[in-house]
């Protein structure tokens, strides 16, 4: 077995977990959308992106299902570098994995559950709890970010699952979803 530190990133795999990352840092959210620019701030979008586009990833096959799996893998790795490099011990970073598993494995059961649900209310409302840690003043921003999300399953919806198998993935401009949500 070859070990990890000498293996060769599948370019699908970085290129989906790359576009999640880079969509997640767009300065616009912590800008326009009132993100706090904090270290949860930022892991709460990758947490948010990430999930809608393993929900998408789930729809399909069981190849796209594998395809799901590998890429929470890479965010999984991506967190275990990033608590080390924040000076978290090699004893205390499996604790810390579970936090982060726990954390997104929760988020992401009550961002399905709000999919489901009628209305941008309960999506936003789970966007205040998760990304505004629950500051009940960001009535305006969660509901601008719900608009956001929302389209987000619908431009992943419209999106062939043979494309994100390919390591093509698109996401809406945050702007577009500011607009949107100002009309």
């Amino acid at each position: 077995m070859i070990p990890p530190l000498f293996r060769t990133p599948d370019p699908t795999i970085a290129a989906l977990y790359g576009a999640i990352v880079a969509q997640a840092r767009d300065r616009r959210f912590y800008e326009a959308y009132a993100v706090p620019d904090t270290v949860l701030g930022r892991f709460d979008l990758i947490v948010l992106h990430l999930a809608l586009v393993l929900r998408r990833l789930r729809q399909g096959d069981p190849t796209t299902r594998t395809l799901a799996q590998r890429v929470f893998g890479e965010f999984c790795r991506d967190m275990d570098r990033n608590l080390r490099e924040m000076g978290i011990s090699d004893p205390g970073v499996p604790r810390q994995m579970q936090k982060v598993g726990e954390a997104f494995y929760g988020r992401a059961q009550a961002y399905d559950a709000t999919l489901v649900a009628d209305g941008e209310r309960p999506l936003a409302h789970a966007l205040i709890r998760n990304v505004y840690a629950g500051i009940s003043d960001r009535e305006v921003e969660g509901g601008r970010l719900a608009a956001y999300v929302w389209q987000i399953v619908a431009m992943l919806d419209a999106q062939p699952l043979e494309e994100l198998a390919r390591g093509v993935l698109r996401f809406p401009e945050p702007a577009a979803a500011l607009a949107a949500a100002a009309e």
